[in-house]
Order: structure tokens, then C-alpha cells, then sequence
């Protein structure tokens, strides 16, 4: 992939708090989200988010699609026929943003209605937004999106109940796409699916994004499927980033400890390796309460006195990759 891609999609200080009212801390309770993140997608990239449950990763996806409020921060979009600031978008431009971002859910079962079929599943955006003049209109796009997730077309008189795991989300896939969007954010995706499905849908995303042009935010917790995949990869925790880079680059030289840790935990197919995974002490701190300087300090191994008082941002660290550490350096190795 091109490096030097520009952004279809840039988070400047995004921000995603929820007030809790006067219920706890005896005061207004705020629950940070998602806290000042900066990011930018290229166009055209496979993008990872990877991050413990509770990090802010599906918040910061939604945030992106505008289906979660922006506290703070911009959200810019711009691929190359319009350009949008989500915090400021109006209702007008929102029904066109719809159809150029879209989600890809996670769990296929719930994600589909068992009183539709197949084929109204997929037309339903295309109803919806009004993209299609009739009815012919509408049943070409279906079987042509159909088609290019690799549904048969008998499918499309069938309900959801009638297929697997898989197929169902090939149907998720396609109910997604069939609007043409550029973006496409998929929320822990595979998650659901066995181990053998989960490649044939990885690969399946990854022809659809070379077809089509598209761009992928993909969230997960599953680092191995990051690897096969991702171009990049951001690293969340507790609603910030500590560490973005090329794919290759982080796990060949994690910088973060949070990253390395994460890393460590990855079960490896090597008989022989005896590697132990690094335990991180203590629980994920409250993001309604988090701790100040770098939020990872009271879990972290290698933690200084300072790291409480001082708060890291996102540095450049060479090759590509950038990191929120004071002492990144130091750690190496």
C-alpha cells in the first residue's frame, strides 16, 4: 500500500464523553469515552484497531460513522467528490454521508431480520436512501453485490434462519456495500464465526476492498487477524492511542509496554517456543475516573514516578510508527 496515501478519513483531538449527571462522585460525572484522539486512515487501507474490551475501540467507530455523539475534536471526511466535518454536519449532508461510510456488524444472527428475506435485506438501503428508480433498478444492484460476496442468487428468496454463520455475514457484507459506499468500519466482524470461517471472510473482505476501492476500519481484539489483514494498526487504551504503525513495523518492534503486552499474548504455533505472555497487574482503570499523566501508568511494568505526572502524546518514532511513551526509547529490546 501506498505510505504517502492521503486521508480518507482524519480525527483531530476526537472526543466522545457521556455525562452521568449528579449520581456518582458526588459532582457531574463524566464517563470519557473516547479522550483527544488524533488519527489519520489513508485511503485505500485496510486500517486495525486493536484494543482491550472497554479501550473505546466500537465508541471510536461509531464516532467515525456519526451514530455516537462528538463531544469535542473534529471528524473530517473527504473523498475527493465532498468533504465533511462530522461535528458539524448537518441533517441535510447526513443522509449522503450514510451511504458513503457504512458498518458491517458483528454478530450475523442478530444482525438480520427473520422476518425479511435475503433479498430485502440488501435492498433495504437502497429503498431506504432512495438510490434506485424502481424496482428492476433495485434487484440488479442486489444481484450484482450478491454476486460479488459470493452469495448464490437462489439465496435471495431464502430467510436468514435458513444459513450458517458465514453466509450470514456474507449477507451482512453485502447489505453494507450495496449502497457504494468508500468506508467501510467492521466492528469485530469475524468474531463470531469459526476459526475456518473467519479466514474465507477475511479473504472475501480483502477482495472486496481491491474491487471496489474501498477503505476498512477494522476493530478487533484479535491480533493474529490483525497480522493477516491490516496495513496498519492503532493501539487503544482506555479511550486514547498509544501506539499507531505499519503492520509489519509493530510487530516486529512493538514500542508501547501496552503493546507489548498485548503482543505477548498471542498464542504462538511453535512447539518449542516456551515465550510467557506478560502479565499486566491490576484492573483497567474507570473511564469515568482515569488516572492522570499516561493512563497506562498503573498498570504498566515499567513505569517511572514521572509517568503519573506527565501526560504522553503521540510522538514520531521512525518507520512509520508513532507512540504515546516517555520512555519508549529506553524500553526497546
Amino acid at each position: 500500500m501506498n505510505e504517502m496515501a492521503s486521508p480518507l478519513v482524519s480525527l483531530d483531538t476526537l472526543s466522545v464523553h457521556y455525562p452521568l449527571g449528579r449520581r456518582l462522585l458526588g459532582g457531574n460525572a463524566v464517563l470519557k469515552a473516547i479522550d483527544e484522539v488524533s488519527l489519520d486512515i489513508p485511503k485505500g487501507s485496510f486500517f486495525g484497531l486493536v484494543g482491550e474490551s472497554g479501550s473505546g475501540k466500537t465508541t471510536l467507530g461509531r464516532a467515525i460513522l456519526k451514530a455516537a455523539p462528538i463531544s469535542g475534536g473534529h471528524v473530517r471526511f473527504a473523498d475527493g467528490e465532498v468533504e465533511y466535518d462530522l461535528a458539524h454536519l448537518p441533517k441535510a449532508q447526513l443522509r449522503d454521508y450514510r451511504k458513503r461510510a457504512q458498518l458491517i456488524f458483528q454478530d450475523p444472527y442478530a444482525a438480520l431480520s427473520p422476518r425479511m428475506t435475503v433479498r430485502d435485506i440488501i435492498a433495504e438501503p437502497l429503498e431506504v436512501m432512495g438510490l434506485t428508480a424502481n424496482r428492476d433498478e433495485t434487484d440488479a444492484r442486489v444481484r450484482e453485490i450478491a454476486a460479488k460476496c459470493r452469495l448464490n442468487l437462489e439465496h435471495l428468496r431464502r430467510f436468514p434462519h435458513a444459513f450458517s454463520g458465514g453466509q450470514r455475514q456474507r449477507i451482512s457484507i453485502a447489505r453494507a456495500l450495496v449502497c457504494g459506499p468508500k468506508f467501510v468500519v467492521a466492528d469485530e466482524s469475524v468474531a463470531a464465526l469459526d476459526v475456518s470461517i473467519q479466514a474465507d471472510i477475511l479473504n472475501l473482505l480483502k477482495s472486496l476492498q481491491r474491487d471496489l476501492d474501498l477503505t476498512f476500519l477494522f476493530i478487533s481484539h484479535d491480533l493474529s487477524v490483525v497480522a493477516h489483514v491490516c496495513d496498519y494498526v492503532a493501539v487503544m487504551y482506555l479511550g486514547t492511542l498509544v501506539e499507531i504503525a505499519p503492520t509489519r513495523e509493530l510487530f516486529e518492534q512493538p514500542r508501547h509496554p501496552y503493546t507489548k503486552a498485548l503482543l505477548s499474548a498471542i498464542p504462538s504455533l511453535d512447539p518449542d517456543d516456551t515465550g510467557q505472555a506478560q502479565r499486566l497487574e491490576g484492573e483497567v482503570p474507570s473511564p469515568v475516573d482515569p488516572p492522570s499523566g499516561c493512563r497506562f501508568h498503573t498498570r504498566c511494568p515499567v513505569a517511572r514516578p514521572d509517568c503519573s505526572q506527565r501526560v504522553p502524546h503521540l510522538e514520531d518514532a521512525g518507520d512509520g510508527a508513532r507512540v504515546a511513551c516517555h520512555y519508549w526509547k529506553e524500553n526497546l529490546g
